[in-house]
């Protein structure tokens, strides 16, 4: 038997506004962090002189919160959305930069009550329901998204992302009979 496997990654169409935010952020982070490290040499000169002053405190430690967070934090201006199909089982994760992996989660196809097109009326009527947690993994809007609706220990949960064509066709190989919907 042949393995069904298929990877995809989803990245965002328009990203000129994320990369110049990500520039942008790369330029305030330095800048941030050498004004931190003016401040702390003067608020050190200052303790050696015997003072110093509350001001100078608050500066250093908000030019260095800054640096600090932009350091941690800028990478997830470029995200990207890796999809896995290996036999009936999709695994989602979420790339930071090409550097960082987060592993969202499995899902396997064969357990899911409901898979379409977000486009569709089936949408509507699973995302009205009462206490559904959305997972929205995807990048652009405009794209053709699909859903998983699914219960996990009880809970109602809907997956929303942006598989290509070919691994659609994949997932519908697997899915339970009456999972599909088109309405």
């Amino acid at each position: 038997m042949m393995d069904h496997f298929r990877e995809d990654v989803v990245i965002k169409k328009n990203r000129i506004m994320d990369e110049i935010a990500y520039y942008l952020s790369a330029f305030i982070m330095v800048v941030s962090a050498i004004f931190a490290m003016m401040e702390l040499q003067g608020l050190l000169t200052m303790v050696m002189q015997g003072g110093f002053s509350l001001m100078d405190i608050i500066m250093f430690l908000i030019s260095a919160g800054v640096a600090v967070l932009l350091f941690l934090f800028r990478d997830r201006l470029r995200t990207e959305y890796e999809y896995t199909f290996t036999n009936g089982t999709l695994d989602f994760a979420q790339v930071y930069n090409n550097k960082k992996r987060k592993s969202l989660g499995s899902l396997k196809v064969n357990n899911v009550d409901a898979f379409g097109k977000v486009s569709s009326g089936s949408f509507h009527r699973y995302i009205s329901m009462p206490n559904v947690k959305q997972e929205r993994w995807f990048l652009n809007r405009d794209a053709e998204l699909y859903y998983f609706f699914f219960q996990k220990d009880g809970n109602k949960r809907m997956i929303i992302f942006e598989p290509q064509p070919e691994m659609v066709e994949y997932i519908l190989s697997y899915l339970p009979y009456g999972a599909k919907q088109e309405n």
